[in-house]
């Protein structure tokens, strides 16, 4: 379902002001949990912090509490606490990807080197966690420990993976499942455990979740070759650049003639654009339709997450819910 540019900004316009000032005191939590007694620590966090962000997570917790409570304490803390494990991540994908930007500025490891950012990365995890125990919540903490397992387990496959040019979709899906999605999904259960759902809510809460966070990184992929630098934030054909190949080149590959499949093993093998430019590889994506194919798989789970929040009964958090996956299937970036 397609939504002209000025009423997404209208609906995105719409959904900050519900979390608006719940999103304040998010911040200013992780704020408060980023201080450490080294100064490198705190530097770090702070620069991470004010490089912005979607907030998207966190503002899932959100709306996922008031779709069945009013918020809350608990909702406010796990907010920060999965966008510091979040925040955690990126850190270490940076250093393990080698990348030089983060949303337009000098990434973590570009400032201040692998060794230190890896720590602060370790820091940062360690951190959340501890947040995450003052809730006094087994479940709370149940969640958590799985999906920094599956996060952990998503980036050690993608590493084994890195450079090769033979990843099936089922490859992909299952690196995204653990890396995205299930990120997603501990969202809203957080959110759902903090608002007072039932365990079954809370797990349809989960789902619903984890179908947009399939669509959020397959629309991310795309924007990848689609996309420009100003407005990604970071250099375009940047995954295959760092050895990736991500849904849309698996859906061209598999038609691709040797030759071309040569072209895609060259920059996998170069780790640069410089044998074989940007435009070839964008030409063969186009010639066998990976760009459309890899959206039409995005537009089946906001599908499906689509049919999944409107089985809850409609509230403004409900519609907000609805209309974020829209936003996520028509972002630019």
């Amino acid at each position: 379902m397609g939504i002209s540019r000025i009423s997404q900004a209208l609906t995105a316009r719409e959904i900050l002001q519900l979390v608006e000032k719940d999103l304040r005191r998010v911040e200013e939590c992780m704020r408060l949990e980023s201080i450490a007694s080294v100064d490198a620590i705190t530097a770090i966090n702070r620069h991470i912090q004010d490089s912005g962000g979607k907030r998207l997570r966190p503002t899932l917790v959100l709306l996922s509490t008031q779709l069945f409570g009013p918020m809350n304490d608990l909702a406010i803390s796990m907010a920060a606490v999965v966008e510091m494990i979040h925040t955690a991540t990126l850190v270490h994908d940076d250093v393990i990807d080698a990348a030089e930007t983060r949303r337009g500025k000098p990434s973590t490891n570009a400032l201040w080197g692998n060794q230190t950012s890896v720590l602060a990365g370790d820091w940062l995890y360690m951190q959340a966690f501890q947040a995450a125990v003052r809730a006094r919540n087994f479940r709370v903490l149940d969640l958590l420990i799985g999906l920094t397992q599956l996060m952990v387990e998503g980036e050690l496959i993608q590493l084994e993976r890195i450079g090769k040019i033979e990843i099936t979709e089922t490859d992909y899906m299952e690196l995204i499942d653990r890396k995205t999605a299930s990120l997603f999904s501990t969202c809203a259960r957080l959110g759902a455990m903090a608002g007072g759902a039932s365990e079954i809510d809370e797990g349809k809460l989960g789902e619903f979740a984890w179908n947009l966070g399939i669509a959020f990184q397959l629309v991310d992929d795309v924007l990848d070759f689609t996309s420009r630098e100003k407005i990604l934030g970071k250099p375009v054909g940047n995954d295959l650049r760092e050895g990736k190949v991500t849904l849309p080149l698996v859906y061209a590959l598999q038609q691709a003639t040797p030759q071309e499949r040569e072209a895609v093993a060259t920059v996998l093998r170069e780790r640069e654009y410089r044998t074989v430019p940007f435009s070839q590889i964008t030409a063969i994506l186009k010639k066998y339709h990976g760009i459309e194919r890899a959206m039409e798989r995005a537009e089946s789970f906001t599908e499906r997450a689509r049919a999944m929040i409107q089985e809850f009964p409609e509230s403004a958090y409900q519609r907000a819910m609805l209309s974020v996956t829209d936003l996520v299937t028509a972002r630019d970036h």
